[in-house]
């Protein structure tokens, strides 16, 4: 009887060869591009003289550097300006897909891909863009890899890696009102260490994962790259095909039928053998903010920021250096800590699930007069979706700005940037230094009802105390 967890029949369907050194030669399903990692890829395909192995299988879209104020063309910067065109020539002589803006189906990367019906369980997915890991909601394996790996995919549909080991990462109950999936895997990070990741996979399981909707699951395994693991996922179920159904790309009629009996039998077995196995209480998580320079460096709301003697030698020097970047002492409570910027939006939350929440929290109630604030769709289905049930009024009357689809202010390759050492609550993912376009910039990670909150009162503030009104 198997053993194997899903991702050990992932990886052998799509293992071609093994390799000497202990790596393995794997088929890449479906390879995602965009416009930041590529241009060197297809360089470096000229210089060979080598075309694109399997233009079908290669799916492009715009994302980091497109401005999100004014799309209009040329762009105002001139290096976005010329990224755009060299991924329009490249898409253009290759024959590869491209929603480009304008089409409908234009956004970021990660939040295009599911809402096509690209995304499929079964399948190894591959992005220049290390939160590919998001794809894993759907039960498939899927990598952020490096441009040379990009020109790899691109000539051979293959990448050579190392097979990871695989933790159960088993979240028991379910999140109570006011704590979303943004909370419970920052929450995670900070159990387990940023580092605790490296060499594995995540397998997220258990009652309060099964309670997520796949949005919800699609920010988990998103944020499983800041926990040092190479990729997660979570096992497909009822919720995971009826989103996939009647999507663009989802297999259509008889095809529908062989495809869901196949991705039934993806699913880990009941006892399946775990290089490791973490247990933990979802309804003991409580809405959670991030104080330092690391995804990991994060406490709920009712906390206070750490003593020195309370943590581990390894985690002292870097909240050492977190204290002094971010103007925090230890002891002191994150509630109430004062922002400069709200931004809403990336590939962790910029869905319309997110809008929806946030736009519930802000409903008949107006930003700080002290703070800027601004909500960026994923995509422009999101931003369609949005407008039809109201959403963007619900933002602008509140006081936020409306913008245009686009990776925006979550690592500022556009124009979105915070201004010298401004405070960000921001609903993206990394809140590394410099992350958001100014050298001494704060960035402080939460979920986009959190963000929400933290705009209306213009600090830091728990949003079960909107919710609850």
């Amino acid at each position: 009887m198997s053993q194997d967890t899903l991702f050990d029949k992932v990886w052998d369907l799509h293992k071609v060869s093994s390799l000497p050194g202990g790596s393995d030669q794997i088929f890449i399903g479906l390879h995602l591009i965009h416009e930041v990692t590529s241009p060197q890829a297809f360089g470096a395909l000229k210089d060979k003289n080598l075309k694109v192995k399997f233009p079908s299988r290669t799916v492009a879209t715009v994302d980091h550097i497109v401005p999100t104020d004014n799309q209009s063309r040329p762009f105002k910067d001139n290096l976005a300006e010329q990224m755009i065109d060299t991924l329009e020539r490249n898409c253009l002589q290759h024959k590869i897909n491209f929603f480009n803006i304008g089409s409908g189906n234009q956004g970021i990367v990660h939040v295009v891909a599911p809402e096509l019906g690209l995304t499929q369980p079964g399948m190894t997915i591959a992005c220049g863009d290390s939160h590919t890991s998001t794809h894993g909601a759907f039960g498939s394996i899927a990598f952020g890899i490096g441009t040379s790996q990009v020109r790899d995919v691109l000539a051979t549909q293959t990448i050579a890696m190392n097979k990871l080991k695989v933790r159960q990462i088993w979240c028991d109950n379910k999140l109570s009102s006011g704590v979303y999936a943004k909370d419970l895997v920052l929450h995670i990070i900070n159990k387990l260490g940023v580092k605790a990741g490296v060499g594995f996979a995540y397998e997220f399981a258990g009652p309060a994962i099964d309670e997520l909707s796949m949005e919800e699951r699609m920010t988990i395994c998103n944020m499983s790259i800041e926990g040092g693991a190479r990729c997660g996922y979570i096992n497909p179920d009822e919720k995971t095909f009826s989103y996939i159904k009647n999507k663009l790309y989802a297999p259509k009629n008889e095809n529908w039928d062989k495809a869901l009996l196949w991705w039934k039998s993806l699913k880990s077995d009941e006892n399946s053998i775990y290089d490791d196995v973490i247990k933990l209480d979802a309804s003991k998580v409580e809405p959670t903010v991030t104080w330092g320079i690391t995804p990991g460096q994060s406490l709920g709301i009712n906390q206070q920021i750490p003593q020195l003697a309370d943590l581990s030698p390894n985690d002292q020097f870097i909240a050492e250096e977190a204290y002094e970047y971010m103007g925090f002492k230890p002891g002191q409570s994150i509630k109430d800590t004062p922002v400069d910027v709200c931004f809403i939006g990336s590939c962790t939350n910029g869905r319309i699930s997110d809008l929806r929440v946030a736009a519930k929290v802000l409903k008949d109630k107006k930003v700080s007069e002290k703070v800027k604030a601004f909500v960026v769709p994923g995509s422009e289905k999101v931003a369609t979706e949005a407008k039809k049930e109201g959403l963007d009024e619900i933002f602008k009357d509140s006081g936020f700005q409306w913008r245009e689809p686009g990776c925006s202010m979550c690592l500022a390759m556009n124009s979105d940037k915070l201004i010298g050492n401004q405070v960000s609550a921001s609903s993206s993912n990394r809140n590394f230094k410099g992350r958001q376009g100014s050298p001494s910039g704060r960035t402080l990670l939460m979920s986009p009802a959190m963000v929400a909150a933290a705009a209306i009162n213009g600090k830091v503030s728990d949003v079960r105390e909107f919710i609850n009104i």
